[in-house]
């Protein structure tokens, strides 16, 4: 054997190996980020969805005088938690329940964890105007109270 086979490494081959792969992982660093928000962001339209697509069936509902309507009431929920907790449905002579949704999904923006899910979306009644959305009587829609912008250029309060 060779004086060179028994030595390893020089100083230089270290060094420029440990460079290597500090500019590989300085690479990587924004495309996980950009992965991870762009989860984030499917999550969130999900969540629209679900929620949006719970508020529209009960307002179905209520057209179709499933639901024990109200003077004045506007068809819509009450809050979120009505979508979960369910409604009498007057035409079933069991007086059973209709139920929306089977949970609120939470804003993936929202940045406390500890609070109910209901409480991580701006709400809007059908009474307030689409550019200065505010809760009210029921709830027309949902958005998200994350002050953040899209990938698409697109403020998340305004999905």
């Amino acid at each position: 054997m060779s004086a060179r086979a028994l030595r390893g490494f020089t100083l230089i081959e270290l060094v420029v190996t440990v460079a290597i792969v500090a500019v590989l992982a300085s690479a990587a660093m924004p495309l996980a980020e950009l992965t991870a928000q762009r989860a984030r962001e499917s999550e969130l339209r999900a969540a629209l969805r679900a929620i949006r697509g719970g508020i529209d069936a009960y307002k179905a509902a209520f057209d179709a005088n499933r639901i024990e309507r109200e003077a004045g009431a506007s068809g819509y929920p009450p809050d979120l938690a009505a979508l979960v907790k369910g409604v009498p449905d007057i035409t079933d002579p069991n007086s059973r329940k209709i139920y929306f949704l089977r949970r609120i999904p939470r804003d993936p923006f929202f940045t406390d964890p500890s609070g109910p899910a209901e409480r991580t979306w701006g709400l809007r009644s059908y009474a307030s105007p689409p550019e200065t959305p505010a809760e009210g009587e029921d709830v027309f829609d949902v958005h998200s109270l994350s002050r953040r912008v899209g990938l698409n250029g697109i403020p998340y309060r305004e999905w």
